[in-house]
């Protein structure tokens, strides 16, 4: 396991204890599957988006967008995985 996402995953652990304690009844995360390759997430969720999620910022960026795709602090995950844990869309524009 790489030593980020094991920092993001930690973060996501966190954040999940913390809305326990907080009185919230449930807590809705979906698990998070990250891939090395774009084609392997491709055929994780056929029907979804594939997005690069960058860890360390807590973002994700679709394809087009400068970001996509770079970096050691990432992977290739499914749209609503990213979004259903949490993480935030990039506000940098597409090229």
């Amino acid at each position: 396991m790489s030593r980020s996402f094991g920092w993001a995953l930690g973060k996501m652990v966190i954040a999940a204890a913390t809305m326990l304690d907080a009185g919230t009844a449930e807590v809705s995360a979906t698990p998070l599957t990250p891939f090395r390759y774009e084609a392997q997430a491709q055929r994780h969720c056929p029907g979804d988006k594939v997005v690069w999620l960058d860890f360390r910022k807590g973002v994700y960026y679709r394809k087009g967008q400068k970001l996509y795709g770079q970096g050691f602090d990432g992977s290739f995950v499914c749209l609503t995985e990213a979004r259903g844990s949490l993480y935030r869309r990039s506000p940098l524009g597409l090229r």
